[in-house]
């Protein structure tokens, strides 16, 4: 069981880096003549004229699930408040094309932490507990990279890169681990199984109960609805006493929420607070873990020795209806590759380094903060390629830009090249996705069914229809032409299940140990 002496009042101290995740690239036409990839070396930062700060910061690293673009300002226009995140805003800088590798948690998750395409690394999907896969030992995650470097690291959250014991945190650049090692709907509850007998053994069958873990102990084999009530709660506790015993050291700070991801669960004295129902709710209560890990920075003397960073993993999950978030002007959510599902808010903060109440509207992706990191820890990049690119010109740089990608590329559903990128056009290529084609959401935690659809060949100018409305397949026929050139050549490096093809850079996954 959590600690019953958690309290919401306890988690008024904490340092933060927070990512909500969503894809989208909107910039500048690349010349017809140049390569269909970025630039740089894919395996290299690239240069930029953006100056390094003098010395490396601590890394807070804030993951949120399933927050969709709309549910914070500047980006939406929520009718709740989220005083923290507003401060955050305030006092950094917005990224406003800010997108996923894929929008579904396991594939999110590992590429934030690896700097690689997820079917690079081919964790694909949600993984499930008991999966035979996971991260492979041979990827360097995030938290090895800051190793390396003698940084304290701890992952305190959702992990979802595998439950065996080679998959786990410590195992993969960890000092600390506290958390789910998956999805908080992974258990016996969930609205699948939510009308069968409680003890029916179809229940279990399909999810056996949730755990939480402790380092590599499992402290509590059954998580109960009250124990995810103070969730929330005790990640923040636990990500502040980290801060705090690692206040004269370097650390990196990685806090994968569980929520808002579904089933939702609050404080009982904070149900109800927001006057906007349970899903308001929940994102208040992660508004208060920023304030406290602001507070602890400020209290600590660590706000100019600390980026923090929050985002998402994906886009809301909008089949659940009022217990989902919004994607504001974007098409479609999670699970999708249109800009609902891959494009999330990013929000940084350094004092002094970051300038203050600045918003940058150039294409970055998950996958660049990994060797943008490395970059501010003077780190050498893994031997083995990487994909994303240094974003420090975006995030540093008084006059952000332009974006270091060319190209960016867009699989889901175990392997689909379903959508290629530049700096303004996205290329949408035939796939089969599910929506809920203007019927209403799910209510109270049960979700209502989608259709299945058909996208056809799609050209968006992302720049002046980021809500993908205005196909212009027909009108920019050179454009087209371009990007399926890029998407070829993708398909070369990366495969394409859709076309039964397979890559020539694809690394396996890590493969469970027999027992």
């Amino acid at each position: 069981m959590l600690p019953r002496n958690f309290s919401a009042t306890s988690m008024r101290t904490s340092v933060a880096l927070v990512f909500t995740g969503f894809l989208s690239l909107s910039t500048l036409l690349i010349p017809p003549g140049n390569s269909p990839f970025s630039r740089r070396a894919a395996s290299g930062l690239q240069a930029t004229e953006t100056a390094a700060p003098s010395s490396p910061p601590n890394i807070v690293l804030i993951f949120v699930d399933d927050l969709g673009y709309g549910d914070l300002r500047p980006f939406g226009e929520p009718a709740y408040q989220t005083p923290h995140l507003d401060r955050l805003r305030r006092e950094g800088r917005c990224l406003t094309d800010f997108s996923v590798s894929s929008a579904v948690c396991s594939s999110s998750r590992a590429a934030l932490l690896t700097g690689c395409y997820h079917t690079r690394v081919s964790i694909h999907g949600a993984l499930g507990p008991n999966s035979p896969i996971g991260i492979h030992p041979s990827e360097t995650t995030l938290g090895e990279l800051c190793q390396a470097r003698g940084y304290a690291t701890a992952c305190i959250g959702k992990w979802h890169l595998g439950d065996s014991p080679e998959f786990l945190p410590l195992q993969n650049g960890f000092d600390e681990y506290y958390g789910l090692p998956y999805s908080n709907d992974m258990w016996p509850q969930h609205p699948d199984l939510a009308k069968l007998p409680a003890e029916a053994a179809a229940r279990k069958s399909r999810y056996p109960n949730l755990v939480l873990y402790d380092g590599n102990q499992i402290v509590d084999d059954n998580v109960t609805a009250e124990d995810q009530q103070r969730l929330t709660t005790a990640y923040t506790q636990r990500a502040v006493d980290f801060i705090e015993r690692h206040r004269n050291q370097p650390f990196l700070l990685y806090l994968p929420h569980s929520m808002v991801h579904v089933p939702l669960f609050v404080l009982p004295e904070h149900r109800g607070r927001s006057g906007h129902g349970l899903f308001a709710d929940t994102l208040q209560e992660i508004d208060d873990s920023v304030g406290q890990i602001l507070d602890t920075l400020k209290r600590l003397q660590l706000d100019e020795k600390t980026l923090l960073i929050f985002t998402s993993d994906n886009g809301p999950w909008l089949s659940y209806g009022d217990h989902a978030g919004s994607a504001g002007r974007l098409r479609e959510g999670k699970g999708t590759s249109f800009e609902g599902g891959l494009r999330v808010p990013l929000l940084v903060r350094w004092p002094g380094n970051v300038p203050a109440n600045t918003r940058c509207d150039e294409f970055a992706s998950t996958i660049d903060l990994f060797p943008t990191i490395a970059k501010l820890l003077n780190a050498e990049l893994p031997a083995l390629p990487i994909d994303g690119l240094d974003i420090s010109n975006l995030l540093f740089a008084p006059e952000p830009g332009p974006s270091p990608h060319d190209y960016f590329f867009t699989y889901y559903a175990g392997g689909q090249l379903q959508a290629v990128r530049d700096r303004q056009y996205k290329l949408l290529l035939p796939h089969r996705y599910g929506s809920l084609a203007g019927a209403p959401g799910g209510s109270g935690g049960s979700p209502a069914p989608y259709q299945q659809l058909d996208c056809p060949l799609s050209l968006f100018d992302l720049k002046a229809d980021p809500g993908e409305s205005h196909n212009l397949l027909e009108s920019h026929p050179e454009i087209v032409a371009r990007l399926q050139a890029a998407a070829d050549q993708a398909r070369a490096r990366f495969g394409d299940t859709l076309r039964k093809q397979t890559g020539s850079e694809v690394r396996a996954a890590g493969k469970q140990q027999a027992r």
